[in-house]
């Protein structure tokens, strides 16, 4: 996935002294922000990524799986001191319910450990860090209190409040109490990070603005970075050598979901595509075929796979040959907060992608000039219709243009450098709010 391995010149130029005010910089993310195969480790490796070019990073992450622990060496590029716990998400599942007894939000006991907070306070004292940035709510409570900070930025990425607010609409009691409280308990949680730290970022300017409505009293410190994409590893033009083949079969008309496939949004999507949408597809045009591309898919979407017409991959290599060779790509998402990378890697590789409005948010693209808006089963039919009598011939050109002039990580990231420095201004969306 994009961004994989990469050392850049730049990263290179910052440690062989080009930038004389290096600070150490205290990182905390909730997941080890590599490999970036999925939509938050994308974000976080990116953030890294730029940050190591100005400031000399020390990392605190856990690894939720697995696989990713042979991949802890790779940080080393990128940071002056890496720690990493495991985290078992059955036992930390287990160990959320304290929340329940202690009035906290579920989240913040899930990744309660006392070895990182430990490290956090030695590594701050040691390096005299004053500077720190926490990505995602969870992971404040590493913060050493004592530690005489002179900028905390956080990457709130999305309003969790708000996504465990629709999870509720959407599950049966008493998973729709549960869920409904974490909306709650996270909200005030959110709102309270708002108030101590001083800048606090979000995924897009529709998440910004949704939480200036939530918290109006901090408005003032909330801004936004928008999501970037590698729009050099993402390009149609990929496999210029033919190397690549193509992974569907012949005379289909291929469409295809990609995402991380235990992830309760992306298992909401596709099952529902799946039950409600699919079957009048082929019925109307019966070579469509439907393929799930992602890693640890759960139970749900394993079983899709005995549908007709409907394939699931898995973790695949390389994504890029199943979005340049499929019809379409489809994020019929009904569940959804931020900004989905999936969205904009299919836009990237100059793809038609049928999209929900939920799907969208966050992203500047216009109905019928860069994506297609669908919310329905006739919607689907209708634009798929449209799209293989040769409408819209140059949506997917489009959407490539689309997402190089608004989702470049090299114009988006310098706005994190400059709220970490001494004389920082305001956020972007505080800025240009009135």
């Amino acid at each position: 996935m994009a961004g994989g391995g990469m050392a850049s010149r730049e990263h290179e130029a910052a440690h062989s002294g080009e930038y004389a005010s290096r600070q150490p910089l205290l990182f905390l993310c909730h997941r080890i922000p590599y490999p970036p195969n999925k939509g938050d480790k994308i974000r976080s490796f990116h953030l890294l990524h730029h940050l190591s070019r100005h400031f000399d990073i020390h990392l605190g992450s856990f690894v939720d799986d697995p696989e990713d622990w042979p991949w802890a060496a790779e940080l080393e590029k990128y940071c002056a001191s890496v720690f990493l716990r495991p985290l078992k998400p059955r036992l930390a599942t287990l160990r959320s319910a304290c929340g329940l007894l202690t009035g906290q939000a579920l989240s913040v006991p899930y990744y309660h450990d006392r070895a990182l907070r430990q490290w956090s306070e030695e590594v701050t004292a040691q390096h005299n860090i004053r500077h720190a940035i926490v990505y995602s709510s969870s992971m404040a409570q590493f913060l050493p209190t004592n530690a005489a900070f002179q900028r905390k930025v956080i990457d709130f990425v999305d309003v969790d409040s708000d996504k465990w607010q629709q999870y509720a609409a959407q599950k049966p009691w008493p998973l729709s109490w549960v869920y409904r409280r974490e909306a709650r308990c996270l909200l005030t949680l959110e709102q309270a990070l708002a108030e101590q730290f001083d800048a606090g970022l979000f995924v897009s300017s529709a998440e910004a603005d949704l939480f200036h409505q939530l918290s109006p009293a901090t408005a003032h410190k909330i801004g936004f970075y928008n999501n970037g994409v590698n729009c050099e590893y993402f390009d149609p033009a990929f496999d210029a050598d033919g190397h690549q083949p193509n992974p569907y079969a012949e005379n289909v008309i291929p469409l295809v979901f990609t995402g991380a496939m235990d992830y309760w949004p992306n298992v909401d999507a596709v099952v529902w595509f799946v039950q409600e949408v699919l079957p009048a597809l082929r019925q109307q045009y019966p070579q469509v075929t439907f393929t799930i591309v992602g890693g640890s898919p759960a139970r749900a979407v394993r079983q899709l796979a005995q549908e007709p017409g409907v394939t699931v991959t898995g973790r695949v290599p390389d994504v890029r040959p199943y979005l340049k060779y499929a019809f379409a790509a489809v994020a019929p998402m009904r569940v959804a907060r931020g900004v989905q990378n999936k969205v904009l890697e299919a836009m990237a590789m100059a793809r038609p992608v049928l999209v929900s409005a939920r799907g969208l948010e966050g992203i500047a693209a216009e109905d019928g000039q860069s994506v297609l808006l669908a919310e329905t089963a006739k919607d689907y039919g209708r634009l798929l219709g449209s799209l293989l009598q040769g409408d819209h011939p140059e949506l997917g050109k489009r959407a490539r243009q689309c997402v190089l002039q608004g989702f470049s990580w090299e114009e988006n990231l310098p706005e994190v450098v400059l709220l970490l420095g001494r004389n920082a201004a305001q956020p972007r969306y505080a800025r240009e709010c009135p």
